[in-house]
């Protein structure tokens, strides 16, 4: 094997840490190539597609990525923005917002930002680490519940580039955060915000739908968590809401493919809902941390229309977590529970409260942007 060229060794330079905050990825734009680009890469992993490479690529090249990348695309080009992506420009504030919350606190910390699929790349953003002669990463992906198909995967991905790597750095990995006290906490905010505004959904007849994103139901007869802590998440945040179990749903949306999926299956529960008689739903998406495809036109639009030609009155959607403060206080506590012990380089203040203004300020130009 040979491995990847290193960059020139300073010694005597202390060695940088950093924070590799890891999304599921985004095409480059939302045209056909673009999208068969994307899609070729994301269900080419075997952790995401768990059927044989004989049987599942004359399926892959031969039907999906002949007829999904036009239809996909005409998808994203309806929630594209001037900046580009929703996914990748609320994922890179929550990166700029973060690095300003750890350097207020004190850590003098890179936080970047990487893509499971797509740009930037898990390679190409440790590569430009290991430039900056980093010796410490904290792994954080932005997947609240654990699954071998997102979590799993990103660390693959992390580990087939240090397996080329001979200088390797330290490592560490959050596993997932879909119980962590904060994250919970600026879910209930973020409904409770949403509600003052436009009526709370049970006191007018109707229901809260927690929805995240589903997979195949053998992953769950296998081993794999994502069920379990998305219910979790879900009892969890209907506590902190003081909801009764008659006022709120969990479901399950994004199936693909013939096999059963984990239920029930969200667009069924809203058409169901509205021929029961349910006035109003609101539709909120824990698994996902920043607004996309799966949240904007498959709930925002398809859901609403579902739900609406069924006979339902009132669909509200409430936005993901984005750039809330209430969030990046959460995720920056998680990022420094497990910084712990390392050899952080505090920074002095004056510098710590340049650092987080200029991160402030980049996350609302970025915001501007949208």
């Amino acid at each position: 094997m040979s491995f990847l060229p290193e960059p020139p060794y300073t010694h005597g330079t202390p060695g940088r840490t950093a924070v590799l905050l890891v999304n599921l990825g985004t095409p480059g734009a939302p045209t056909a190539g673009a999208l068969r680009k994307y899609l070729r890469e994301f269900l080419s992993d075997p952790r995401v597609v768990e059927i044989p490479r004989l049987l599942w690529w004359p399926i892959l090249y031969g039907l999906v990525l002949t007829l999904r990348p036009r239809k996909s695309a005409a998808k994203y080009a309806m929630i594209w923005t001037p900046r580009g992506s929703p996914l990748k420009v609320h994922s890179e504030q929550q990166a700029l917002l973060l690095r300003g919350y750890l350097g207020e606190r004190g850590f003098d910390v890179d936080v970047r930002l990487a893509m499971r699929y797509g740009e930037p790349s898990i390679a190409s953003v440790l590569t430009e680490l290991r430039a900056a002669q980093t010796e410490r990463i904290l792994v954080l992906p932005l997947y609240p519940q654990y699954s071998g198909s997102t979590t799993a995967s990103a660390f693959d991905a992390v580990s087939a580039v240090l397996a080329r790597t001979r200088n390797v750095p330290e490592l560490r990995t959050v596993r997932h955060f879909h119980d962590h006290p904060g994250y919970v906490e600026a879910l209930k905010n973020s409904v409770l915000a949403y509600w003052s505004r436009h009526g709370r959904a049970p006191d007018e007849g109707g229901k809260l739908v927690m929805s995240f994103h589903g997979v195949p139901k053998r992953v769950l007869e296998l081993g794999d968590p994502y069920h379990c802590e998305c219910q979790k998440t879900g009892r969890l945040l209907a506590e902190a809401l003081g909801l009764a179990k008659d006022e709120y749903l969990v479901t399950f949306q994004s199936r693909f493919g013939r096999a059963e999926w984990l239920q029930p299956y969200t667009a069924p529960t809203l058409q169901a809902l509205a021929r029961q008689g349910t006035a109003r739903v609101d539709v909120i998406c824990p698994g996902f941390v920043a607004d996309c495809l799966e949240t904007l036109e498959e709930i925002a639009q398809e859901g609403k229309q579902t739900f609406l030609s069924a006979g339902g009155k009132q669909f509200h959607y409430i936005a993901c977590l984005n750039d809330r403060p209430d969030f990046i206080r959460a995720l920056t506590d998680l990022a420094a529970q497990h910084l712990q012990g390392w050899p952080v380089a505090r920074a002095d203040r004056a510098r710590r409260e340049a650092q987080a203004e200029k991160s402030r300020a980049q996350a609302r130009l970025l915001g501007a942007c949208r």
